[in-house]
């Protein structure tokens, strides 16, 4: 089975559950006109005050490919970032495991959204132990052969999906919050993530 997926910043639990399934190819769009208000320049963490979002900002320059959506630096966004997420998992049971590797995201100023986002990809790979291959779109095909995830994933209207709860954090103040970022995965059941994620199933085909 071929899948396309879009490409995300510190992707959702649900997005990396279907990039780990076996047997199948993954490619990741790059050629799409640029979505507003996705997860492709937001995540989704668990704050002090439940669902935190962090927002890449990106310059309008004309460019409406995905490929071509500039990074702005304007604000330190990337400082903001990296303090929001040791603010909220700094005391979660595995954060300080995978600390040093995760701020290596935040220390390189990439022009590209598409490229940093591949770089967040090869760095929450490594932390996962995971070694998925993938191609990447040459052209933007609007009916696909293949099966077509492009807009599955809802960052505004996000559908409940029924996962396994899972040790959080702030869970005792504001219960389990399901499909964060996979990054809340990992900092609270670590070495256990991939597992989890292997073992859950979001989409009927």
């Amino acid at each position: 089975m071929n899948v396309l997926l879009p490409l995300f910043y510190l992707p959702p639990i649900s997005w990396y559950a279907e990039f780990l399934k076996p047997d199948r190819g993954i490619t990741l769009e790059q050629f799409e006109n640029f979505p507003k208000q996705t997860y492709r320049n937001r995540a989704i963490i668990y704050g002090a005050n439940g669902k935190l979002a962090l927002m890449i900002p990106v310059s309008h320059n004309g460019n409406r490919f995905y490929r071509e959506t500039v990074i702005s630096y304007a604000e330190d966004w990337q400082k903001i970032h990296w303090k929001s997420i040791k603010t909220a998992y700094q005391s979660s049971p595995y954060f300080e495991f995978y600390e040093d590797k995760l701020q290596t995201i935040y220390s390189e100023k990439k022009k590209y959204l598409f490229d940093f986002n591949l770089m967040v990809l090869d760095v929450i790979q490594s932390l996962l132990k995971t070694e998925v291959s993938f191609a990447m779109t040459q052209e933007f095909i609007k009916e696909p052969e293949h099966n077509n995830l492009r807009d599955h994933f809802s960052a505004k209207n996000a559908q409940p999906k029924g996962l396994p709860e899972y040790y959080q954090s702030f869970s005792a103040k504001h219960g389990f919050i399901e499909d964060l970022s996979v990054l809340d995965l990992l900092c609270n059941i670590g070495p256990e993530s991939t597992t989890y994620l292997r073992n859950i199933s979001t989409i009927q085909y």
